[in-house]
């Protein structure tokens, strides 16, 4: 307990959210730790094992449940959800109506807004933005500058990487890669083993599986042998 200047009783309290004891307080709305260092908004939730720490910044009617935590330099906000075991960090944006949940991890410098979810093991990370109504599932992972937007679905073991663009009712899965400069859009599906980069653009009903364990470089030349 501390006397401020005012003459009046204080009392400081402190929590260890992994590195030591930092000055921190229950809030208010749902009772969780919140670090004195972070800025969290009356309005929004807080669960009572969920952590915000750092100088996160959490506001709007957002809502951190059960054991996730929202850290680093990271901002949730508007309605967004992060839930379970998730966890936003670094300099992470989350808001709109995204609901980040399991294991999922939004981090580094990526954006994630929309109606989109972000769930299982899923990654977003580097200065990648997904938004839409999306889906990342699984153990997949979106990190470089990717794009991945509208009603396009990422999951399993998948990964989109770089400057590739995952959109519209796509869908890339199991073991599948998109990077480069890839464009993945339409209806298109890319599954398998596949690998898709380069300046490749897949749009359409079109689906691409493994067919060998090489990687497919040049989507023209693939289509035109297997005709």
């Amino acid at each position: 307990m501390i006397i401020d200047g005012r003459g009046t009783d204080k009392i400081m309290t402190k929590f260890d959210f992994g590195n030591g004891l930092v000055l921190a307080h229950h809030h208010d709305n749902g009772g969780g730790w919140v670090a004195d260092t972070a800025t969290v908004s009356a309005t929004v939730y807080v669960d009572s094992y969920a952590l915000v720490y750092g100088n996160a910044k959490v506001s709007g009617n957002a809502k951190v449940y059960g054991n996730a935590k929202v850290y680093g330099n990271a901002k949730v906000y508007g309605n967004a959800i992060v839930s379970e075991k998730a966890e936003v960090s670094r300099n992470a944006n989350v808001y709109g109506n995204v609901k980040v949940f399991g294991n999922a991890t939004v981090s580094e410098n990526a954006t994630v807004f929309g109606y989109l979810k972000v769930s299982e093991n899923a990654i977003v990370a580097g200065y990648t933005k997904v938004s839409g109504s999306a889906t990342v599932s699984g153990s997949a992972t979106v990190s470089g500058n990717a794009k991945v937007y509208g009603n396009a679905t990422i999951s399993d073991n998948a990964s989109v990487l770089d400057n590739a663009q995952v959109f519209g009712e796509a869908r890339v899965f199991n073991e599948a890669v998109v990077s480069d400069h890839a464009i993945v859009g339409g209806d298109a599906k890319v599954f398998g083993k596949v690998k898709i980069g380069g300046d490749v653009t897949l749009y359409g009903t079109i689906s691409v599986l493994d067919l060998s364990d090489e990687a497919i470089e040049d989507y023209e030349e693939w289509f035109a042998n297997r005709k």
